[in-house]
Parts: C-alpha cells; sequence; structure tokens
C-alpha cells in the first residue's frame, strides 16, 4: 500500500494485531476511509485460518523482505485469532 500499516491516533505504527483488536480500532474511529478496505480484507484472511497477513508500504524498496526477515518488520501484522 501507500502507508506505513496500521496506524492509532497519534500517528505511531501497530505492528502486531489481531482481528479483535482492529474491530476496536475501527469502533473508536482510529481506522476510516481508505484504510477499511485494506483493513477488511487483511482480517477476512486472518479470521478464515491465514495465521498472519501484513499491511506494508510498497514503495520502499525491499519491503516485503525487511517485513518478513527482520525481527521489528517496518509495518502491521495482522496475525490470526488462533495464532
Amino acid at each position: 500500500t501507500n502507508i506505513s500499516g496500521v496506524m492509532d491516533k497519534e500517528g505511531n505504527l501497530l505492528t502486531n494485531l489481531t482481528p479483535s483488536r482492529i474491530g476496536e480500532l475501527i469502533a473508536d474511529g482510529t481506522l476510516y476511509g481508505g484504510m477499511l478496505p485494506k483493513i477488511s480484507s487483511a482480517v477476512e484472511a486472518a479470521s478464515n485460518g491465514v495465521k498472519a497477513t501484513h499491511i506494508i508500504d510498497g514503495r520502499l524498496p525491499n519491503a516485503l523482505l525487511l517485513e518478513i526477515f527482520t525481527d521489528a518488520g517496518i509495518g502491521s501484522m495482522i496475525l490470526g485469532e488462533s495464532s
């Protein structure tokens, strides 16, 4: 995508999230607008057996490698509820 990942209201990157936590962020207005289609697709996958989905900034060189192969990652990971 064209953003770093899921951000809190202060603009801080949220890294490890669950579908339940995403629901809370939508309910309190933290997530809205153009982020909703992205996040709903990630949550749907995570809720239906995918162990983890990632929202990362595709504008950054090597973004996928940095997200998957570094301990900290660079984006937001949405874990399945059973993970």
